[in-house]
């Protein structure tokens, strides 16, 4: 089996990634690149290049004269990420058809899992499970850039700071009951209404809006 080896600037890149989901890096100062760089023992180059790949993915903002800062996101960035990714998701679950019987039973197993994490307040095994169902059916659409941008699209929704921690169980079971209602269309052969259902309700912004602003928005109000 061969062994590839990362880059410098990958190995930068996932560090900075890390720092970012840990919240060990905030939107509350410019980030100290000559201290980034120190910690790290590489030069500025292998550092710049990761900031710029996390730029093009929205994770930092690099200001010309006046340096580099964590991304903050506003409801419209929250809104707009939602409907990628219900559109993306719902195209997924349209492709998916049709399904087998085990394919069902897995399914509601991942929920049965992911709600028994909710009441263990494990939220690793909760953010496992969760992405784990939704994932079914991207497998199934089969397309890479698509999965890719649907997974880079959640982590800056749910990596900053690990937000979702310290919401109450009630909206997990919630968005676990969406699950278990899309299940039941798919069930009954309504893959249309199911992938509807999954970009209108479970991803809809308007619908979700309450909960959006209390992760996001609470601590500045």
């Amino acid at each position: 089996m061969a062994i590839i080896a990362k880059s410098l600037r990958e190995q930068v890149y996932d560090h900075l990634k890390a720092e970012l989901k840990s919240g060990a890096l905030t939107s509350t100062a410019y980030l100290d690149l000559n201290r980034l760089a120190a910690e790290l023992g590489v030069s500025r180059t292998p550092l710049r290049d990761a900031l710029i790949q996390l730029e093009a993915e929205e994770f930092v903002t690099i200001s010309p004269r006046r340096g580099v800062s964590v991304r903050t996101l506003d409801a419209a960035d929250i809104r707009e990420i939602y409907q990628l990714v219900g559109a993306l998701e719902a195209s997924a679950v349209l492709a998916s058809a049709p399904l087998a019987p085990g394919d069902l039973d897995r399914l509601r197993d991942l929920d049965r899992r992911a709600l028994a994490a909710v009441e263990a307040g494990d939220w690793h095994a909760y953010y496992e499970h969760n992405y784990a169902f939704h994932d079914f059916f991207l497998e199934r659409l089969g397309n890479r850039r698509i999965t890719a941008l649907v997974h880079l699209k959640k982590q800056q929704l749910y990596d900053w700071s690990r937000k979702f921690e310290r919401i109450h169980a009630n909206w997990e079971n919630s968005g676990l009951r969406e699950h278990e209602a899309m299940l039941d269309l798919l069930e009954a052969g309504r893959f249309a209404d199911a992938a509807a259902y999954l970009r209108d309700v479970h991803w809809g912004f308007n619908v979700q809006e309450a909960f959006v602003n209390q992760v996001y928005f609470q601590e500045r109000a």
